[in-house]
């Protein structure tokens, strides 16, 4: 096994999942609002039961992934509520109502994907729930204060705070009605043990490492991709940029985007939301992906990975099972790693990491990191979770 790395968990041979075929399965999103991790994962979960039923409390058909466009999606009654698909964070309130009203008394299977709530389904004592956690709700548990504090205006915090009480209450109740937890990572599930004192399995989510290629020519930039919004710290790879006079190209849009280029020095390049392709490209040609927010599971970093890119990220979160990172008091030599981990959340210990990495740039070896990508595709998501419901399903239809 190489040094600081760990084998995903199962990694087993294909196995046929003809007992699942047969079963009347339901699968439960939280919201189809972007096309994101947790959409993949849905995808994927959908490829592989080609006979189940979507649920969704609030669905935006526009940016469907096209692979769901042909299934048949039920909604709730939030769906008919003028800007649902654009406020849906506002609605938070009302989704214990909307997906208790679902009936899934029909199902054997009922697969919910868990971020914002979608656990709280009702089902019957004869049907297997199992849910695949993305993360108990960010904002509800371990960033509330944090969320409270930055993002929630001034005047609307009382209300905020009264309506996360309720629906932390409710979160806790709702996760009784699970049968099975599945975690993305162990960061989650170290989350789900913490707030549900529920145990979970980890099944890595897929990950689209197939475009990663290795580019002839590397040039002279650092590469920040995803949603411009606050708890992913992109100011921090700007001031570290800035600080340090190093090209900086940013790759994606959000509500942050107007305090952000205020920030911005004549280094830094906003390139805005790119196409698949395009942004393969500037992985490819990237000399290190700055990574500085803590992510429950991280695919940005596992992409970058992909194209033989290290990855400078803050050491926290999903991060750390999927980027091996050297430091001064490890054995671990930068030949067998695939970036560098800072440890405070500051734009000073990014530079000092960004230096760090400079100075041992010429060891990482892009052909070794791509390799280590090749962990997350999802032929191995495939394999692991249909093994795991197998086994569940054995195991619930043992106790009638």
């Amino acid at each position: 096994m190489t040094p600081g790395l760990e084998p995903l968990p199962f990694a087993v041979a294909p196995r046929a999942t003809s007992p699942l075929e047969k079963l009347r399965i339901a699968i439960v999103h939280y919201w189809f609002v972007s096309h994101r991790g947790g959409e993949r994962v849905v995808e994927a979960i959908a490829e592989m039961f080609p006979q189940a039923d979507l649920f969704s409390p609030v669905v935006n058909s526009e940016l469907l992934p096209k692979t769901l466009r042909r299934r048949a999606i039920t909604t709730s009654f939030l769906q008919s509520l003028p800007g649902s698909t654009h406020w849906h964070g506002k609605l938070l309130p009302l989704y214990p109502l909307a997906l208790e009203q679902f009936d899934l008394s029909g199902y054997d299977l009922v697969l919910s994907s868990e971020s914002g709530p979608a656990k709280g389904v009702l089902t019957s004592a004869g049907t297997c729930h199992v849910c695949y956690c993305h993360s108990p709700m960010r904002y509800l548990w371990d960033f509330y204060h944090q969320y409270k504090n930055r993002s929630v205006a001034f005047w609307s915090r009382p209300v905020f705070t009264c309506v996360s009480h309720y629906m932390r209450l409710w979160d806790a109740a709702s996760a009784n009605r699970v049968d099975y937890f599945v975690a993305n990572s162990r960061n989650i599930a170290a989350r789900i043990r913490k707030h549900y004192r529920r145990d979970a399995t980890v099944i890595y989510p897929p990950v689209n490492v197939g475009p990663g290629y290795l580019a002839k020519e590397i040039e002279d930039y650092y590469l920040v991709v995803g949603q411009l919004v606050d708890y992913k710290r992109t100011d921090l790879a700007i001031t570290a940029c800035n600080q340090l006079r190093r090209r900086l190209r940013i790759v994606g849009d959000g509500e942050q985007f107007t305090r952000l280029r205020k920030l911005a020095g004549p280094t830094i390049q906003f390139c805005g939301a790119l196409s698949d392709d395009a942004l393969h490209e500037q992985y490819a040609h990237c000399r290190a992906l700055l990574f500085p927010g803590e992510e429950d599971f991280g695919i940005v970093p596992v992409e970058a990975l992909s194209f033989g890119r290290p990855v400078i990220a803050y050491g926290r979160g999903g991060v750390t099972e999927t980027v091996a990172s050297f430091s001064d008091e490890s054995d671990l030599p930068p030949e067998n790693c695939t970036g560098v981990f800072f440890a405070q959340q500051s734009w000073e210990s990014l530079a000092a990491a960004i230096q760090k990495f400079e100075a041992a740039e010429h060891r990482f070896r892009p052909t070794f990191i791509k390799q280590q990508a090749d962990r997350f595709a999802p032929h191995y998501f495939r394999q692991n979770l249909g093994k795991y419901l197998s086994d569940k399903w054995e195991e619930f239809r043992s106790d009638f």
